[in-house]
């Protein structure tokens, strides 16, 4: 229970701290998971006590919901198609920032508003923090073309598996009405040539490895650390 608490505290200080980055006037896309959501309900608390006026755009029904209920006014991306910022989660953040995302299977729309932002954050306990990225890749898929994947996916040294949802029969549909698979690749060496040839694949919509990450607000040690990348 304690290693529990020390975890929520930890996400909780890096989605605050990130949340002091939004400007009076900015358009904000706003992830979605469990250490991001802590910087959707500290916004609120900033429109409310602050009277902060933002724009945000949510990548995930999730992420909609909680910023509405946090009063935080929204907008989409054919409206303010550059953001100021962008805020989300990750499942794994290697040493050299770059990103796997897909765990609440959100990551094309998340990609979607990370690349329209001028500047992409991302926030994380020390849990997802890794030298290598090892964690499974999620690739959205069209139903249509989920044996090509799986196929394809194989041949470059993945193992594929089909996303099964847990309240329901059958697999997670995504916001996009898609498939999602977890493939697994061991550790991953060379995360860009990996993106490259999964963007290759006919029938794969996007897939969760993220090359665009600005700075990790990594929480550890009892603080929050700016990690940027070096340019």
């Amino acid at each position: 229970m304690k290693d529990a608490s020390a975890n929520a505290d930890a996400k909780r200080a890096a989605g605050e701290r990130a949340a002091d980055l939004v400007k009076d006037g900015m358009a904000v896309g706003l992830g979605t998971g469990s250490t991001v959501a802590w910087t959707i309900k500290r916004l609120g608390e900033r429109v409310r006590e602050e009277g902060l006026e933002i724009h945000g755009v949510p990548t995930s029904y999730q992420a909609e919901e909680l910023a509405i209920a946090s009063g935080i006014v929204l907008t989409t991306l054919n409206q303010h198609p550059i953001l100021d910022l962008a805020i989300d989660g990750a499942d794994q953040v290697d040493a050299d920032l770059f990103v796997i995302k897909g765990g609440g299977a959100a990551h094309t729309r998340e990609k979607v508003v990370a690349c329209s932002a001028k500047r992409f954050v991302i926030v994380a306990d020390e849990s997802k923090y890794v030298e290598k990225l090892r964690h499974p890749v999620p690739v959205e898929v069209l139903p249509f073309a989920a044996r090509l994947v799986e196929q394809r996916a194989k041949e470059l040294g993945g193992v594929p598996v089909l996303r099964l949802g847990k309240m329901k029969d059958g697999p997670v549909i995504t916001d996009n009405g898609n498939f999602v698979m977890d493939v697994g690749f061991g550790t991953i060496s060379d995360p860009a040539a990996l993106a490259r040839r999964l963007c290759g694949i006919p029938g794969l919509v996007e897939h969760g490895i993220f090359e665009n990450l600005d700075e990790l607000y990594l929480a550890r040690k009892g603080e929050v650390e700016i990690i940027s990348k070096e340019r």
